[in-house]
Order: C-alpha cells, then structure tokens, then sequence
C-alpha cells in the first residue's frame, strides 16, 4: 500500500478531499454544499436517512455520477471522476448492497473479473487464476478454495469475495454501500474485523449503513447528511446511538417501552402444526401466534425463517403440516390464493424483487391485493375499476402509515426504501388482513423510518392482528416481539418470552451453543 503524501508542513495530505459538492436531478437537490476527508487508513461513516443523499455522495465519488458543483481532489491534486473506469485508476472501488458477481464462475475467477492472467490462445489458465486470487481471500480472512463455485456461498462469504475483487484493483477507498444488511450476527461481525485488517493495512473506507451499532463498532469519524445537506460531524470519542440519531433526524427520538400482553388471555390467530419445508423436510415446526401479540423469528442466515414464513404463506411448498387461521384450517397444499381468503399477509424480505411493483404507482401497488373490492358492481362499467375508490384506499392507508410520496401517481421506484415498504405493508392493510407475516420488515430502511414501521406494528397489533415477523437485528427483536422463537436448521431451537430474553440466550439458540431445556430454565 502506498503512503499517503505530505503538505509542506508534514501534515498527512487527505487521499480524498470533497469540497462543496452539488448535485441535483430533475425537480431534486441531491447534494448541495458537502464537504468531505477521508485518509489513508481510516473509516469514515456516511448516515442520514433514506433520501438525504449518501448513496448519491457515494456514486458521485465512485464515477457513476459527475457533480453540478464542487471539486473533488485524490491525494491532494484536483481530479474529475467522470467514470466507473477513471475511479477504478484512482483506486476507488464502489461495493453495492446488491453485489456484483457471477453465481457460474468459481471465487478465484470472480476475484479477477476481467483482468484474468495466464491465458492461452485466449483460453483462461486456471491454475494461474488460482495462484493470482489467494493472496486477495487471504487478505480479508477468506478460507475456500479459489475453485469453488461461487454459488455454493453464502451471503457473508460472498460480500468477502466482493471486497476481495475490489482489492484485487489495487483499490485505496472502500464505498461499502450497506455491507451487513444481508448477513448474519456472526458474518457482520466478521466483516468488521476484516475492515479493522484493512484500516490497519493502510486502505481507507467510507461505510454506509443504518445499523447504528456496527456504525459505532468501525468508524473513526461519522458525517451526518440530512436532505442533502451536512447535518453535522462526529470524532471518534463523541460516537454514539443517540449522537448519531440527532445528525440524521434533527430530534431524539421518543423511547416507547412496549406494554407486554398476557397472549394466554387471547384467542389463537395464527396456527402452525407439523409444517416442514422443503429446505428443511427432516423438522417439523409447530407455532402459534395469539391475536394482537407480536412474535418475533430470530436465527443465523440460512436457519430457516424466511422458509418457514413462505410456506405458511404459501409462497413455497410444504411437505407437511397444517395451517389454521382463526380455528379454520387453510387446504393442504395451500397456495397464496388460499392463504390471502383466509386473511394471511406476508411483506418479504427483497421488497424490491418480490414486494413492491417499481414501474408502478403507490396507488396501483396500494390496491394490488384487493382489486375485486375496487371494481365497479353493476351497470355499464362493471368489472372496470373504480378510481375514485382506489384513491380513497390509498389516502385512507397512506395516511394510517404516515407514507410521504408527491401523490398517489408516483412511481414505486422513486420513493425512498422506507416508504417503498410502506406500500408493500399498505397493500394488506388495505385487504384488512388480520394475520400479518414480516421478513426483515426494516432492512434498508433508516432510523426514522424504521421508527414508524415500529409504530405500525404495535398500532396493529393494539386492533388484534396477529404479527409473526423474521429478524437479523437483536435490538429489533427484544424492542418489540412479546416472545421470540429462535430457529436454528430449521428447528425451533427454543422459545423465549420478551421480559427473560437477552442477546447471550438468543444467540446461544440461534447458534445450537445452547439447549432449549437449558435456556428456558434461566428464564
């Protein structure tokens, strides 16, 4: 790794330097007046809520967007990014939530996309990709073979092969662009420490993510940004949950400790008896969810929770087992069809690839599961849909759910990521659904969004829904399930009720350090 130059004086000259960056798109101001330093070595924290504009901060450096105004200088000398292409000579690489990588190729030739060496006669050399990848897995603690598929990993250890290939481009500047969102307790924490090996090694990294935690765990300085404008800075001492809320939201937000219900008072909602998945055919899972209590599904990635929530939903297949809702049993073999007449409800968790229609309107997704009750009963017109129905559907959940949007015609894909699962929430509200099921309903989302998620919740939950929701945040879970059922191999490893339950029981569950015997003994 090259040091970082040197002023006149000695002072250590920043590696990247952003002075009164501007950018706007049609109708937005994206960025107006940023300033920004980031040295070698160190890791500087982009937050602020959806819509402030980090990620456009972040591709504004990366190349992916040239700026209205401002300069931006690497190693001290002015310097214009005007492509992914002249970051990457620079030394910048961009790694995005969704990552880019190829699920046919092997790890080693991921690694070296494009810049494969050995070849002959055109043909690639595999023994030379080999030998080329290791020392860049090797760097962030990646222990696999350079050979094995790329499909056969899991999310953690493909977001290591990702900053591995981005190393492999002799990068000094690391954009993380929301690294942990799809991984497990014990992968975050893994990341984290590779990021500690590469701050040590000299490369410098700019973090975005909304899980403030992680934020406090690796960051040297903290840059809050708050519609496009900067809200404010923190050093590394005066890093903290409520320093940090007050840079994004203006505002502490309120503590709201949750009244715990007595579910055994309360008729049962949702129930679950022998269901076995086809991920997991050898565990049968048996579960009950009482009217308005709110049971939380804590587990490592790949612990079955996401299955379990689509076979009852009837989303995936199950081999076995019953579902009942309100004492009535949906068909065996049931579909979503069955699932939604029964009153079931399920926002999973990629939004963007199986939630929300982006190309459509708020309006058009709001009213997407219940357009029969918005057709036209008789005369000239039945069967057409009726538009001044809808939009009285739409006003009356957007206003439930606090959706900020320009109007009911705007388009799903130009709302920020909170207010996108607003919608895909207010597609059942709008159906009156009584049994809700929630994958990860706040990931991607920030902190003030994700307050009003919570909000949500516990409102419906106050009118006698059921919620059965998947989590990877611990925090997320204590806050706000009246119980928590923590799987591990797609088996309930245990069951723990909200006033006993501590992060050291849940993981000792999630991770099978625990028994079920034992850890409800503790409690």
């Amino acid at each position: 790794m090259t040091a970082p130059a040197s002023s006149p004086a000695g002072a250590p000259v920043p590696l990247l330097e952003v002075r009164g960056l501007g950018k706007r798109f049609p109708g937005v101001v994206a960025l107006a007046g940023v300033d920004l330093r980031v040295d070698a070595g160190e890791v500087v924290a982009v937050i602020g809520e959806n819509g402030a504009g980090k990620s456009t901060l972040m591709k504004v450096v990366a190349g992916v967007h040239e700026p209205d105004a401002g300069e931006l200088r690497w190693c001290g000398e002015p310097v214009r990014i005007d492509s992914v292409r002249r970051a990457a000579e620079l030394g910048i690489a961009l790694i995005h939530q969704e990552l880019n990588l190829c699920d046919n190729l092997s790890v080693g030739a991921n690694v070296l996309l494009g810049r494969e060496p050995g070849r002959r006669l055109g043909w690639l050399v595999p023994r030379a990709v080999d030998a080329a990848a290791r020392p860049f897995l090797a760097r962030v603690g990646l222990d696999v073979d350079p050979r094995t598929p790329l499909g056969r990993l899991a999310m953690g250890p493909r977001q290591l092969v990702e900053i591995a290939k981005a190393l492999s481009q002799d990068a000094r500047l690391l954009i993380m662009d929301e690294p942990t969102s799809s991984l497990s307790f014990d992968e975050t924490e893994r990341l984290c420490r590779v990021i500690d090996e590469l701050r040590a090694q000299g490369c410098a990294v700019l973090y975005i993510s909304h899980r403030l935690g992680e934020v406090e765990r690796v960051a040297d300085r903290v840059i809050g940004l708050r519609d496009g404008r900067p809200s404010g800075a923190l050093e590394r001492g005066a890093i903290d949950h409520r320093a940090m809320v007050r840079l994004m939201v203006g505002r502490e937000l309120e503590v709201r400790p949750r009244a715990r219900r007595d579910s055994g008072a309360r008729p049962v909602r949702l129930a679950i008896e022998g269901l076995r998945s086809a991920t997991w055919p050898e565990h049968a899972v048996d579960l009950q969810v009482h009217a308005g209590e709110i049971v939380g599904l804590a587990g490592l990635v790949g612990a079955g929770r996401s299955e379990l929530l689509e076979a009852v939903f009837g989303a995936a297949r199950a081999l076995a087992g019953r579902v009942a809702v309100d004492g009535v049993a949906l068909p065996r073999g049931h579909g979503v069809r069955d699932a939604v007449a029964a009153g079931l409800a399920f926002v999973p968790e990629d939004r963007k690839e199986r939630g929300a229609v982006l190309r459509m309107s708020a309006l058009a997704n709001t009213t997407l599961a219940s357009l029969p009750e918005h057709r036209r009963a008789g005369g000239r017109w039945a069967g057409v849909l009726d538009g001044g129905r809808e939009r009285a559907t739409f006003g009356r959940v957007a206003a439930r759910l606090d959706l900020r949007c320009k109007g009911p015609g705007q388009p799903v894909a130009t709302l920020s990521g909170g207010n996108q699962q607003k919608v895909v929430l207010g597609r059942w509200l709008a159906r009156d659904a009584q049994v809700l099921l929630l994958d990860e309903p706040t990931r991607g989302v920030d902190i003030g969004a994700k307050d009003e998620i919570y909000k949500r919740m516990e409102e419906l939950a106050a009118q006698g829904c059921a919620i059965l929701f998947a989590s990877s945040e611990l925090a997320e879970l204590l806050a706000l399930a009246d119980r928590i059922v923590v799987m591990h191999e797609g088996a309930v490893a245990g069951e723990l009720r909200a006033e006993r339950a501590t992060e050291e029981l849940v993981m000792a569950l999630a991770t099978g350090a625990g028994t079920r015997a034992a850890v409800e003994a503790t409690t």
